[in-house]
């Protein structure tokens, strides 16, 4: 029987931003019947997945080891399936490649040295391609902008939102918790999260405290903290650091409004999640999150800190004058992005390649 190759190592790190990819893609492929290949998934812990997905998929142990040359993965799949733009792991032999770009930020990120060390990498992947997917029009048209993509077929497949069942006990709370309406974001501590613009907004915002969740070990995370102590901000800013999913869900359903000031996003799944709870949505007007967010988000152009106070004043106002239309509106619109969807369709890119 054919087989198809998911490099999908990232599983090993379940709440980063790759991790949530392909563990919500891979679930979503589970139910799916396979009848002409079976899917082949490349994980470090294989017992865990078994556990899971049992005979679903067929599973291959990963090595580090395979992301040097001379130890590339050497069997010949019918199709290998590249998970994301960043991945050093490759097939040693050219055989049919599909690639999923979810961003090309790395063009303008980091040293010198460094971007042109992931465009060389980059550009390698796009001449062993065979198709490309992209997660959204903003990756594939910002893609085309930086890079002499090769004549070959192109998609477009959106993520699904992660979350589609609310599970959160009604007893829940989690450890940190603000006695006072919170605005709520979370991602990565970077330049490119931008939540220091979040801080000094606040300056303009008294009625509200604000919780960031996500990795937060940063050389930025740092110049943060040291924002929040210069304005006494101890007890109004609160640092979670990584979370679980309830904890997630419990700040999603309990925030004034969620807020996302992203310089660069490829897709931006934590907005989508956070319309599954009705949430009024601030964003970045800026790279894909217009296309994602939708008519009815909210949106900063820049981050003068008092004009996003204002902002932010103006939307709750609106929002609140309107609840339901706006609550009704945003749930509809985190549930029409579906990972049945999404794994439906690269199941017909799968099949068109082999």
């Amino acid at each position: 029987m054919k087989q198809v190759f998911l490099e999908s190592h990232n599983l090993k790190n379940r709440y980063s931003g790759f991790g949530q990819f392909n563990y919500h893609f891979i679930k979503a492929l589970a139910d799916f019947p396979k009848n002409d290949f079976e899917i082949v998934l490349n994980a470090k812990n294989i017992s865990e997945l078994e556990e899971e997905f049992g005979a679903a998929f067929k599973y291959r142990k990963y090595n580090s080891l395979t992301r040097h040359k001379p130890f590339r993965i050497k069997k010949k799949y019918n199709l290998w399936h590249c998970l994301n733009q960043n991945i050093k792991i490759e097939p040693f032999f050219n055989i049919p490649y599909l690639l999923t770009v979810h961003d090309v930020h790395f063009v303008t990120e980091g040293s010198p040295e460094l971007q042109q060390k992931l465009k060389k990498q980059f550009n390698e992947k796009l001449k062993r391609s065979s198709a490309i997917a992209y997660i959204s029009e903003f990756a594939k048209q910002d893609t085309h902008a930086h890079f002499d993509v090769p004549n070959i077929p192109e998609y477009v497949i959106y993520n699904g939102n992660t979350i589609t069942e609310i599970t959160l006990p009604k007893d829940y709370k989690p450890s940190l918790l603000p006695q006072k309406p919170y605005l709520f974001s979370i991602g990565d501590f970077s330049e490119r999260k931008n939540f220091m613009s979040l801080v000094e907004m606040l300056r303009f915002l008294p009625e509200y405290n604000l919780v960031l969740a996500g990795s937060n070990t940063s050389s930025y995370a740092e110049k943060l903290t040291e924002m929040v102590k210069r304005y006494g901000f101890e007890n109004r800013v609160f640092q979670t650091g990584k979370i679980a999913d309830l904890d997630k869900q419990y700040y999603l359903q309990n925030c004034e409004a969620f807020v996302f000031p992203s310089l660069r996003e490829g897709f931006g799944i934590p907005p989508i999640e956070a319309m599954r709870f009705g949430k009024p949505v601030f964003l970045s007007n800026n790279t894909s999150l217009p296309e994602i967010g939708g008519e009815h988000s909210f949106f900063w152009n820049h981050y003068d800190p008092e004009y996003m106070a204002k902002m932010l004043k103006d939307g709750m106002e609106k929002f609140n004058n309107n609840r339901l239309f706006y609550e009704n509106w945003y749930t509809a619109r985190a549930q029409s992005f579906n990972w049945k969807t999404t794994a439906e369709k690269y199941l017909e890119v799968y099949k068109s390649l082999l």
